[in-house]
């Protein structure tokens, strides 16, 4: 955890100019330790999603961590997005509605949800083709 907080102040645009270093410390250990947690749970909701399909084929060690790290990835672009936008891409990805049902179910218009759609995709694509 101190390596990567390190890592993270050196990779920093301004950590020659640091007022209060203590506090800007504290601050990215902080988000480290969230995205840390944030992966754990995502790790530990695929495995679990895992045990509970029947197994077809198994999927290896590197695929899996390839696997968790597009899921971590994806989970970070939709952390960017609106609050309306990530529940439309999950209405729509998650729970398999139609944009007609998600715009009846949240009371918005059916461009409404497309537009959000489009955002939502737009930054999940640009994360996945950065990796």
């Amino acid at each position: 955890m101190a390596h990567d907080t390190f890592v993270r102040i050196l990779g920093g645009r301004h950590a020659a100019q640091i007022i209060e270093p203590r506090d800007y410390l504290a601050t990215i250990a902080r988000g480290l330790v969230i995205d840390r947690y944030r992966r754990h749970a995502i790790e530990q909701a695929y495995k679990q999603t895992l045990a509970e399909r029947p197994e077809v084929h198994v999927i290896s060690e590197e695929d899996r961590a390839i696997i968790i790290e597009t899921l971590v990835a994806v989970d970070k672009a939709l952390a960017t997005l609106g609050e309306r936008a990530r529940r439309i891409f999950m209405l729509s990805q998650i729970e398999g509605l139609t944009y007609q049902q998600i715009a009846d179910q949240l009371q918005v218009s059916l461009t409404t949800v497309k537009k959000h759609m489009i955002r939502a995709l737009t930054e999940c694509s640009l994360i996945v083709a950065s990796l």
